[in-house]
């Protein structure tokens, strides 16, 4: 496997020794006579000196400066001024032309020639420096003035692998991390706090843990939903089942009179199973809704949901209450089934004479509805358990599968917005949504 800690140590290692290379190069091309002249420590002030010591002192004292250079530095000096003539003739030709004729064979003797103008700033005359360094002079120089560049290199080097290998680390550790948590969640055994430490970045690492915390989460509760759900419906279709397979029993065994009177009851339990079917299949439909959300009316959306609740209860009092103009985006047919199960749920239990109350308003960003009715509530221990699929607070004798509050809230969830249950500061039961006017898409 290509291991991408190698391959980004590679490149940085890369880049280093391109780097080195090149200051190598530029290194060997500074090597020129200017950079000679200006680096080397008998040379670099020599010109500005012996013109000193020249013009304020003759010739003699300019000469001695020259001479004491020689025995320093190994450096042979000769000096012309602007006509051509040698100021100081040391060992050279006397005249230039003389000089430009040696200077072809001069390049196989042991040594190495450089030029230097200088014009002097108090007289303004200009010579011509002439230098000669032996090689060996000039090679030990040369070592010397290498040893810091090259320790600096030695030392910028140590710098640039570690470098190198914490920025490699800190890319490699996070994403090794990453891919455990993907190998956990894919064996259904991520644990959230897996990242809680990569999480904590400040960084894109950080903001990917997060993101891959949520996703796991979500999946996680899906997947135990999903499961408990299967656990559920199990547990719910064995009593119909159990009853139907009773009533057959009975059938078989009954005269032809007693027959007759069994059918009805065999179609009650199949019309009961049917419908808790049916009811499943919506909550399982919730989740899976892929559909893009589209504009939802919410007053129109409101007046279908009591038109039908009055038609199939007439005797029921459904009051609307709502602000004009309500829109937002979300999936109609979820919103439709968690209203209309909200309002049966209210139907069921509201005595007669006493009306049911729906609010629909928005605030900020979000359209607040409730549905309240009159009835006995519901026992302050079991309202966190409500909304839980199945789950029926005890002593109630209405019919139901303890599904409808668990597709409301679905669909809540599904729009990205909540939905709180609970008892009426007054009296009866309160059910509110809180629904985004656009939904988080995810």
């Amino acid at each position: 496997m290509r291991s991408l800690f190698w391959r980004i140590l590679a490149s940085f290692w890369l880049a280093i020794a391109l780097v080195a290379g090149l200051s190598i190069l530029l290194g060997h091309m500074l090597n020129q006579d200017a950079w000679i002249l200006s680096r080397h420590p008998g040379l670099n002030t020599l010109a500005s000196r012996w013109v000193q010591h020249y013009e304020q002192e003759g010739l003699q004292s300019s000469q001695r400066f020259l001479e004491r250079r020689k025995q320093r530095y190994k450096i042979d000096v000769q000096v012309l001024d602007d006509s051509g003539d040698a100021v100081v003739p040391g060992t050279f030709p006397r005249r230039a032309e003389d000089f430009e004729r040696r200077q072809h064979n001069d390049e196989r003797l042991p040594w190495r020639r450089l030029t230097e103008e200088y014009t002097s700033p108090t007289t303004g005359q200009t010579y011509l420096l002439i230098y000669r360094i032996p090689h060996p002079e000039l090679m030990a120089w040369h070592r010397e003035s290498l040893i810091w560049p090259l320790s600096a290199l030695g030392i910028a080097l140590v710098v640039l692998t570690l470098f190198s290998l914490f920025v490699t680390l800190s890319i490699t550790r996070p994403l090794s991390r990453l891919r455990g948590a993907v190998h956990d969640l894919g064996q259904t055994t991520y644990q959230q706090n897996s990242l809680a430490q990569l999480a904590g970045r400040r960084d894109e690492f950080g903001v990917l843990a997060n993101d891959f915390n949520k996703m796991g989460a979500r999946l996680q509760s899906l997947i135990s939903s999903q499961r408990q759900l299967l656990r559920d419906v199990s547990h719910e279709l064995r009593s119909p089942l159990a009853r139907l397979r009773i009533a057959l029993a009975l059938a078989e065994r009954a005269e032809a009179e007693q027959r007759q009177a069994l059918w009805p009851r065999l179609t009650r339990e199949c019309d009961r199973l049917e419908d808790l079917i049916s009811e499943i299949l919506v909550l399982a439909r919730v989740d899976a809704e892929q559909a893009h959300p589209e504009p939802v009316d919410v007053n129109a959306l409101l007046g279908s949901v009591r038109k039908d609740a009055q038609l199939s209860a007439p005797e029921q009092d459904v009051r609307l209450e709502a602000e004009a103009g309500l829109m937002l985006q979300g999936w109609p047919t979820l919103l439709e089934r968690a209203l209309d199960n909200l309002l049966r749920n209210a139907l069921r239990f509201n005595p007669a004479g006493q009306p049911i109350e729906i609010h629909a308003r928005r605030d900020n960003d979000l359209v607040l509805l409730s549905v309240r009715d009159h009835g006995p509530g519901v026992a302050e221990q079991y309202l966190t358990q409500l909304g839980e699929p199945f789950f029926r607070a005890p002593g109630q004798d209405t019919p139901g599968h303890g599904l409808g509050l668990a597709i409301a809230r679905r669909a809540a969830e599904r729009h990205g917005g909540t939905l709180v249950l609970g008892n009426h500061p007054q009296n009866g039961f309160e059910a509110r949504l809180a629904i985004p006017l656009t939904p988080a898409i995810g």
